[in-house]
């Protein structure tokens, strides 16, 4: 069985769009980005806040379009992120990266209606 190799200049291409809401410029351009690999069609990213108080819905913006867009690379199987440096990084963290359940399937607690 092969396995799609995820192209490295097509991550950091859509990683290159990822904008910081409350300053207005890219991400990569401030060089938040602090970790990039790839392995077996995992993508794990590591970036750092701008600020350690950088405001906690800007952060998980951030977050949520670089897993968003990473995951539309073609090969990728799953994006962890990770925010370093911020006083809510571990709560950010769960959420971005809690697994998440598709449109077919109840919520664990409920059963399908019959």
């Amino acid at each position: 069985m092969s396995s799609e190799q995820v192209d490295l200049r097509e991550v950091q291409r859509q990683i290159s769009k990822i904008v910081d809401p409350e300053i207005g410029m890219p991400i990569v351009e401030m060089n938040l980005i602090d970790k990039l690999d790839i392995k077996d069609g995992t993508v794990d990213v590591e970036y750092h806040a701008t600020t350690q108080y950088c405001p906690p819905v800007f952060a998980l913006k951030i977050s949520q379009d670089l897993r968003d867009s990473i995951t539309q690379v073609k090969g990728v199987k799953s994006v962890k992120v990770l925010v370093t440096g911020h006083y809510f990084a571990d709560a950010i963290n769960r959420q971005v990266n809690k697994p998440v359940s598709g449109p077919e399937s109840p919520p664990a607690d409920q059963s399908p209606k019959q």
